[in-house]
């Protein structure tokens, strides 16, 4: 590892313009280009304590052995060396797009004498009519399929259709009608350059006319009984409308735009591009990236949009490129798409209306591309095994954790304070095995108490299930209140389920406990344990800001690796136990909000609640009935009816509610049928959402 002070350059050294500069590794290997308005300014970012760098850009600056600078005239040729440098180096430390591929296009090439419609790729030619791109070649096959019914253009290769000239018979699509076979003299060569550009204009989205006149030349038809052209007439326009419903129309005035979308973690970004023309989408494409170096959304947005354009002119730079972040600054890039385009390019985030919605599904389809490309990742058995080796190593545990907890504190400013506590074996998730804490030992805000209560609480009901089973060793003693404790003797191997075959809630101890947080979370974890006498199971935190991952005792965390699985593990791990816990607070919250009088009657459950409800309309209307008049609902006797007329009465009735728009006053008051219990199993698959005052 090297010391960034033994390369650093003197003062004065580095010039006050715009330029590029590169970092070199001891081998001479360009390891990061980056580009920048002042470049002393930024290079001085990275000479300055390491203790205050980000740890990946603290990585970089250690790997590399030497840097150097070219000085430009603008911030665009910064943009454009910066781009060519990248592609020309391949940086390790720079943000990379795993999938570079060039996408197809529908290209029409109009230069030639008889015009052919095909898929083509790369380097775009003079006289061709490009549509795209599209995703895959495929949807491009299927929708000119549909449409050589109509436009029955040359779709042959040169070789195909000299051969047919030769020999003076056209090839299959010529028997069939759909291609107008000009290599036989059945088309003039001014008869298929027209066809050639009713095709492109109905590509290009000018299809309203075109139907019309189909429709009309139909209806003629009919009219003059020829009815075997007007049922080719009907199916063709069929087929088109079959096309058109390929590409639906997004945007109105025939807009032409890129839609670029980004789903991002600490780790990884997905990119999503929809390309709009005439309007339409024509084509849809995408990258996952690692964020190998410390990146902002707008960061992410310019490496995009240079992955994008870089090797683009003219019409496939479109007019408009609609982002979810501007590039700081914004004019430069902006000025540099103009440059590839020709014309002026609109760089800017959408606000409001048509293009607003289709940004969201945009968005949409990345957080998908996102999740994908996670599940995949963690569902391979090789990634999994070797995400827990590296956590063992890292951790310096025994062997690799099989089972995995994590534990995360949520609450709304203090308010319906819970905790959850989820399970990861073998690398995957065991959602049987969740569990649900409210917080009872105090009240208000305080995650590092909160965290002390659930691991006593959880692992307590782990050592009372040990000595249920008779796991105790000899050497083991009970505590002085009467908890108990691990002694100096083995444990004894017994059966960790009940009598009718089920799990025990809280038999199974994990050989790793993970807490969301940092220094206090992961001291407070530790401290609950060796209260408890529990000193087998590791314990460590992972802090959100930095991915740090923290173990009791050190000053110092433990920063593993950014391409590492077994942070990318951790992170999982982390990531579900968050999502659980703000799922179950949002619960509690709703059911608070939600409460009615009948929740305080003891001893009523939720199927009386709504039988009672059910027989009486609402809560205004029992509180008013006799104890005889509850009583006629079934399975409610004498004593029940006595004690839920009593809570009625005891609880002061709600203000009644008003309609803002009839000023109508509502009666009717339902009570709410929810609710839910500490330490107890829940179901799976909840919405994972976030919002800003929940943690």
């Amino acid at each position: 590892m090297a010391d960034p002070s033994s390369y650093r350059p003197r003062p004065g050294e580095i010039p006050d313009s715009p330029g590029v500069y590169r970092f070199r590794d001891e081998h001479r290997r360009v390891i990061y280009v980056g580009k920048a308005k002042s470049l002393r300014q930024r290079l001085a970012n990275y000479f300055q304590d390491l203790a205050n760098l980000h740890p990946r850009t603290r990585t970089m600056v250690t790997t590399a052995a030497s840097v150097e600078w070219t000085v430009v005239s603008t911030e665009v040729e910064a943009l454009q060396l910066e781009y060519s440098w990248i592609k020309e180096y391949d940086p390790r430390f720079n943000v990379k797009y795993r999938d570079d591929k060039s996408y197809p296009y529908l290209a029409v090439t109009m230069n030639e004498e008889f015009p052919r419609v095909q898929v083509m790729r790369g380097h775009k030619k003079k006289g061709v009519r490009y549509f795209g791109p599209y995703g895959h070649a495929w949807a491009i096959r299927d929708t000119v399929d549909l449409l050589l019914r109509v436009f029955p253009v040359r779709t042959c290769s040169t070789g195909v259709f000299k051969n047919a000239s030769r020999t003076g018979r056209p090839c299959l699509l010529g028997y069939i009608g759909k291609c107008s076979a000009p290599c036989v003299g059945r088309i003039t060569p001014e008869d298929h350059q027209d066809l050639a550009e009713d095709f492109c204009d109905f590509m290009a989205g000018r299809t309203g006319t075109y139907l019309r006149r189909l429709e009309k030349q139909m209806m003629e038809a009919a009219e003059e009984m020829e009815y075997e052209r007007a049922a080719r007439l009907r199916d063709d326009i069929e087929a088109l409308k079959k096309a058109m419903e390929k590409n639906a129309v997004v945007l109105a005035d025939a807009t032409d735009a890129d839609l670029i979308a980004v789903a991002e973690d600490e780790l990884e970004a997905a990119v999503q591009i929809f390309h709009v023309r005439g309007g339409r989408v024509r084509g849809q494409r995408g990258w996952v990236t690692d964020k190998v170096e410390e990146v902002t959304t707008g960061a992410l947005v310019e490496h995009a949009l240079q992955q994008l354009y870089g090797e683009e002119t003219g019409d496939a730079v479109p007019k408009e490129v609609l982002v979810p972040a501007l590039p700081e600054p914004v004019e430069p890039v902006q000025e540099w798409l103009t440059g590839r385009r020709g014309s002026n390019v609109s760089l800017r985030i959408p606000q409001r209306g048509d293009k607003k919605a289709l940004m969201e599904t945009v968005e949409r389809n990345a957080q998908q591309a996102l999740a994908l490309h996670k599940t995949k990742r963690a569902s391979d058995l090789t990634t999994r095994s070797r995400a827990l080796e590296e956590i063992a190593d890292a951790l310096d545990l025994d062997s690799a954790p099989l089972r995995i907890e994590c534990y995360d504190i949520s609450h709304l400013q203090g308010d319906d304070v819970v905790a959850s506590m989820v399970v990861f074996e073998d690398g995957l998730q065991r959602k049987s095995e969740y569990r649900r804490f409210q917080i009872k030992g105090f009240a208000g805000q305080d995650d590092v108490r909160s965290m002390h209560e659930v691991i006593t609480r959880r692992f307590r009901r782990y050592l009372a299930e040990k000595e249920k089973t008779g796991e105790w060793a000899e050497g083991e003693e009970a505590h002085t209140d009467g908890e108990p404790v691990l002694g100096d003797g083995d444990l004894l191997t017994s059966s960790l389920k009940d009598d009718d075959g089920r799990p025990r809630k809280f038999a199974y101890p994990p050989q790793l406990v993970v807490v969301d947080g940092g220094q206090p979370q992961v001291a407070a974890a530790r401290r609950a344990l060796d209260e408890l006498g529990i000193d087998d199971i590791a314990v460590c935190g992972l802090a959100k800001r930095l991915e740090e991952v923290w173990v009791p005792g050190d000053d110092d965390p433990v920063v593993l690796p950014r391409s590492s699985e077994g942070l990318y593990l951790l992170q999982r791990v982390r990531d579900e136990a968050h999502r659980f816990a703000i799922t179950y607070q949002r619960t509690k919250r709703a059911k608070r909000f939600r409460a009615g009088p009948l929740d305080d009657v003891p001893g009523l459950g939720e199927t009386r609640k709504q039988a009672l409800i059910k027989h009486f309309g609402s809560v205004k209307k029992l509180r008013s009935a006799t104890i005889e008049q509850i009583q006629e609902v079934p399975g409610i006797g004498r004593k029940t009816a006595e004690t839920i007329a009593a809570a009625l009465a005891r609880a002061a009735p709600a203000a009644p509610a008003v309609n803002t728009a009839t000023g109508e006053i509502i009666d009717d008051e339902e009570p709410d049928t929810t609710g839910g219990s500490s330490g107890e199993p829940v179901s799976a698959g909840l919405p994972d959402e976030r919002r800003g005052q929940e943690r």
